[in-house]
């Protein structure tokens, strides 16, 4: 049995059963060795400081935005990294700085504190050849935040900033912690969804109102913005594990 399966169903269970009182994995997410013991579980759901890249402000948003909110009820801890606020490619019109408010409006909005939010000042699709710089902004995150789990763009993303930022993440963050990319299947070519992450409406709600905040780029009428393409994905990855909405991940690295 290969690892992938093994660690979507963990996450399915640990979401879904864990905290409603099962003490054992449901017969139809079981593998052939049967129940797997609650205490391993529990070891695998632990991640009480999240960590999310944004290689521009609002992927961050995009990617996992209802699957935060969670975490923040929950209590968890969660940090936001904006790498760039591509203040050369705002529309025109809007001041050069309107990502950066945009992005602490909606981060707000998501539930993290205004001092766990930094947006960089790297320049937008230029990041291949930033990367030495980014690969050291982000070793210094690694040690100043020290986070149990690194939310990061595909590999298989082809936009060269996203695709740079997730390089660099795993190898920053590849010795100590838990790496999973986001999908933002407008840029991904592909992407093995190993993980997924049940939400609730009102975590999609708010979801839903955080994008509201980027008005420079629903003011591009960008597809990926309209609220019911981002409901209709959200649906289709909750009917894929029996939910009504759901958001999906791939596992990259799994510290346990």
């Amino acid at each position: 049995m290969t690892n992938q399966p093994i660690f979507s169903t963990l996450l399915l269970y640990t979401e879904n059963c864990l905290f409603k009182g099962g003490h054992q994995v449901p017969a139809r997410n079981r593998g052939s060795g049967g129940p797997i013991p609650l205490h391993i579980f529990v070891r695998f759901y632990m991640f009480d400081r999240i960590l999310v890249l944004s290689p521009h402000p609002d992927d961050g948003e995009l990617g996992c935005g209802g699957t935060l909110v969670k975490y923040i009820e929950e209590g968890k801890e969660v940090y936001y990294i904006g790498v760039t606020p591509c203040k050369n490619t705002i529309p025109e019109g809007f001041p050069e700085d309107t990502l950066i408010r945009e992005c602490y409006e909606a981060t707000k909005i998501l539930g993290i504190p205004r001092s766990n939010v930094k947006v960089c000042e790297f320049e937008n699709k230029r990041f291949p050849r930033q990367r030495y710089e980014i690969f050291n902004m982000l070793e210094d995150a690694r040690v100043d935040i020290a986070p149990d789990m690194v939310f990061i763009p595909s590999l298989q993303d082809v936009h060269q900033d996203h695709h740079t930022v997730a390089v660099e993440a795993i190898r920053a963050f590849r010795r100590k912690n838990t790496i999973v990319a986001y999908e933002e299947p407008w840029n991904n070519i592909t992407i093995t969804t190993t993980a997924f992450s049940p939400i609730e409406r009102r975590h999609l709600d708010t979801k839903l109102k955080a994008l509201d905040c980027y008005a420079s780029q629903s003011f591009q009428k960008r597809g990926y913005f309209d609220a019911g393409y981002i409901e209709s994905l959200a649906k289709t990855r909750g009917v894929q594990i029996n939910c009504k909405y759901a958001e999906a991940f791939e596992i990259v690295r799994w510290i346990m």
